[in-house]
């Protein structure tokens, strides 16, 4: 009986122990999952309006971002989706509808959720470029923007596109843009709509528009937020299954408009941080600025109840300069401000899915640390070096003058300074991903190195006496210049198009071979 009595308290025991883990597990689980649940969608946004990615390129990326919880991707295509009705609209990067229909299926395997994004409204240069769609721009100089007043051209236009666009893709939203339309009302048509019923009518009656023939398709807009807060009437236009999504790159939350009328809108929102965005270009990167932004805006999110959270990745600043052959007739269009490729930003990508990963805000400084010290075998004093040499001297250089507290000569010498931490320190592992760093900071140093000859030759006291010293000074940065540029080559071959990365060195030395060759012919 008592040997009875002790296997039955064994058993006992055993069941409350079972009871116990399987409680602990199911607690874990929905821990996990409220965690994950903050931010049912959680996204990274891909910018093909320069620096295209190959598709090998592009699986490796959704590849990286699925094992980091990442389930959407927003995929700017710009000039590289082939549409068939409108073939002037691709460009020499453009992939196929096999690729693009090969890259989808390949993310859906993943757990991801490929969106198109098709502006449609605004940085639309790369449509509006072309004589075919001149009816539609809202200026015939600057061709960022369609006229809104052109109701019938933009049903048409957009439902073809849109059309195209759902049917290479299995999402049930598509982005439609909607950012930064700045020509508001600058035509006579729509100067006279804003004087007669205000530009939030404008611009909510047009995006309106866009949203029915989305929904008509069967799918979901999403568009960016900056104009519907700057102009909140605007959003009793929009139909109720319209998606806000409010970037944040590290400012307040009032910098477009009163941020509590987005909240009370209704709408459902998803959140946008940064990994490249100005004032970044290939000379500069403002590091801690985009750290600090995902330590921020994602509890900031939470907090306020977004249903998504996404990653942008400009690869430019979405303005073109125009060039032209002779009164309104357009040669070509440049995009102004390049940004290093998305293949030097690793880190920051992690840490935007180590942000999404933690209900608390991020620590920074841990993070590098610890990151430096798994990815590259840094000890902790190595690591935190490379943290401090990376975020050196964050100002931006223009027209000579430096946006901050230190002379030229001094952001220089800073620079020169990080970059030999940064050649100091010798990586166990991934030895390519942390020499973008190095062809970074070096690059800059050159930048730098050119910016004070050239502020010195503008000098009102320089003379033709001293152009043998400056000549030979060019020289070196140019030769130095051009070393940096084959390690950069060789480095991002591999996911980007040759020609491109050959335009960025191109441009990389244009302005210091032009001041060469200038000097050279007054000796």
């Amino acid at each position: 009986m008592e040997s009875l009595f002790s296997l039955k308290k064994q058993q006992i025991n055993v069941l409350s122990i079972l009871l116990f883990l399987c409680f602990s597990f199911t607690a874990a689980a929905q821990s996990s999952n409220a965690l994950a649940g903050n931010f049912p969608v959680r996204g990274f946004h891909v910018d093909l309006r320069i620096q295209v990615m190959k598709i090998p390129a592009l699986k490796e990326l959704a590849l990286k971002l699925s094992k980091g919880g990442i389930n959407t991707l927003i995929m700017e295509y710009e000039g590289t989706f082939p549409f068939q009705k409108h073939p002037l609209i691709a460009n020499r990067y453009a992939y196929t509808k096999a690729e693009i229909a090969d890259f989808v299926a390949y993310c859906n395997k993943l757990g991801i959720d490929v969106i198109p994004l098709q502006q449609s409204f605004g940085h639309l240069e790369y449509v509006l470029r072309n004589n075919r769609y001149k009816e539609l721009r809202e200026d015939q100089k600057d061709f960022s923007q369609v006229c809104p007043a052109k109701e019938a051209l933009n049903v048409a236009l957009f439902t073809d596109l849109y059309t195209e666009l759902i049917a290479a893709h299995t999402s049930k939203y598509i982005h439609i843009g909607g950012d930064e339309t700045h020509l508001l009302g600058h035509d006579p048509l729509c100067e006279k709509l804003v004087k007669e019923h205000g530009v939030s009518d404008l611009y909510g009656k047009h995006i309106r528009l866009l949203c029915d023939i989305v929904i008509k398709l069967g799918k979901i807009p999403v568009l960016w937020a900056d104009i519907a807060l700057k102009y909140p009437d605007a959003t009793k236009f929009l139909p109720k299954e319209a998606i806000l999504v409010d970037w944040n790159y590290g400012w307040a939350m009032d910098n477009f408009g009163d941020h509590s009328k987005l909240m009370k809108s209704g709408f459902q929102i998803w959140g946008a941080t940064a990994l490249r965005s100005s004032p970044d270009n290939y000379n500069f990167t403002t590091w801690e600025k985009h750290f600090d932004n995902i330590r921020d805006f994602i509890p900031a999110a939470r907090k306020l109840n977004y249903q998504g959270m996404i990653m942008t990745s400009w690869s430019t600043s979405g303005v073109y300069a125009p060039v032209y052959e002779s009164g309104y007739d357009l040669a070509d269009l440049y995009p102004v401000r390049r940004v290093y490729p998305f293949t030097g930003f690793n880190m920051l990508l992690a840490a935007f899915i180590a942000g999404l990963e933690t209900n608390d805000a991020l620590k920074v400084d841990a993070f590098i640390v610890k990151y430096a010290k798994d990815t590259y075998g840094f000890k902790r004093l190595q690591a935190t070096a490379f943290w401090k040499a990376l975020k050196t001297a964050p100002y931006e250089v223009g027209n000579g003058v430096v946006k901050g507290p230190l002379s030229l000569k001094q952001l220089l010498d800073s620079t020169v300074f990080a970059a030999k931490v940064l050649d100091s320190l010798i990586p166990l592992r991934n030895k390519d991903e942390y020499e973008q760093y190095r062809i970074m900071t070096a690059t800059r140093v050159h930048y730098l190195s050119f910016q004070l000859l050239e502020k010195e030759v503008n000098s009102p006291s320089f003379s033709t006496a001293e152009i043998p010293v400056i000549l030979k000074k060019l020289r070196e940065i140019l030769e130095k210049t051009k070393q940096v540029n084959k390690k950069y080559i060789l480095l991002n071959e591999k996911s980007f198009y040759p020609s491109e990365l050959e335009e960025d060195n191109k441009l990389r030395i244009a302005k210091i071979q032009l001041l060469y060759d200038r000097l050279a012919k007054t000796r």
